[in-house]
């Protein structure tokens, strides 16, 4: 099926069936230009919540079209590809993480939103990057608190808040990829940059981190700050939408490990949507993202008090 043929079918689909269609920054080019929103998971699940459409196309992974079928129970959620998986969210079994809970008796759990809803519903509070200073901060000095389910981003919130969290050990693969010597190739090359990087990365990548943040937060600080050249450590289609809003400014990707053609990180789950899949979801409403009503309420427990923190 050619481009212009899906463009069109899935504008009149989008019309005729009341949908809405949220893309992640880090979906390819063509689903983000298509897109009625584009954000990070908790922002487009929250702009589903204002929006009086029947169907959620989700161009995400799995863990993203779940949280906005918790958030929205009235609403058909429908994704791309049901195989769309994320390495921290399947990293983190609940089986096992009911375990690693039994074994810290007292403590309160802090899940990362990269989690499936049966560790949601196991939480006391959810975050999201940009947020989890913030919700560490509010838990009372006294309590003891497990992080979960990504290592990088609990080793950079106890360094920041000063607060010692039991770690569960899992990682995002995009986020571990960068290559440190790379990095510091480009940035001597590029002496004025500013190197922008998401918490999920490893310590000694935030290192050399001129500004460290959510996807969100990068983009402001690449809007925001007038430096001319930003190297960019987080997934590579985040650079899509910024070259258009920052046209003057030179933006280049972190280099990955790998020796891939891109030379940068990418996300395999991300771009297992193409914009193919996204026309048959819309059309067939499938695969439909359904959720048990007693999980979907035990989830949501922990969101809507991040909510009303954040």
């Amino acid at each position: 099926m050619n481009k212009d043929f899906l463009v069109q079918e899935i504008l009149r689909l989008k019309q005729e069936k009341n949908a809405v269609i949220l893309a992640h920054y880090y979906q390819n080019e063509d689903i983000q230009e298509i897109a009625d929103f584009i954000g990070d998971s908790l922002e487009l699940s929250k702009k589903a919540q204002n929006t009086d459409a029947d169907i959620i196309v989700f161009a995400g992974v799995h863990f993203m079209a779940e949280t906005a079928k918790i958030l929205n129970p009235d609403k058909k959620v429908v994704l791309p590809d049901w195989e769309a998986g994320c390495s921290l969210a399947d990293g983190c079994n609940p089986t096992d993480f009911k375990i690693f809970k039994e074994q810290h008796p007292d403590h309160v759990v802090v899940t990362y939103i990269n989690c499936s809803a049966e560790i949601k519903a196991m939480s006391d509070l959810v975050c999201t990057s940009a947020n989890a200073k913030k919700i560490i901060g509010s838990i009372p000095a006294d309590k003891k608190i497990i992080f979960a389910p990504d290592q990088n981003l609990g080793n950079y919130l106890q360094k920041e808040t000063k607060r010692d969290l039991v770690l569960w050990k899992g990682s995002c693969v995009v986020h571990e990829a960068f290559s440190l010597d790379k990095l510091i190739e480009i940035y001597t090359k590029n002496p004025t940059a500013k190197i922008a990087a998401h918490p999920e990365s490893e310590s000694h990548i935030l290192k050399v981190a001129h500004y460290i943040g959510s996807t969100s937060g990068i983009i402001n600080f690449i809007k925001t700050e007038p430096a001319a050249v930003f190297i960019v450590a987080t997934e590579a289609g985040i650079l899509h939408e910024l070259t258009k809003a920052v046209p003057e400014k030179t933006l280049i990707p972190a280099p990955s490990t790998e020796d891939n053609t891109c030379a940068c990180s990418e996300c395999a789950f991300m771009k297992m949507n193409t914009l193919e899949k996204l026309y048959l979801c819309l059309k067939n409403e499938s695969p439909e993202m359904l959720i048990t009503e007693e999980l979907r309420a035990e989830a949501l427990k922990p969101i809507e008090r991040m909510l009303e923190l954040s």
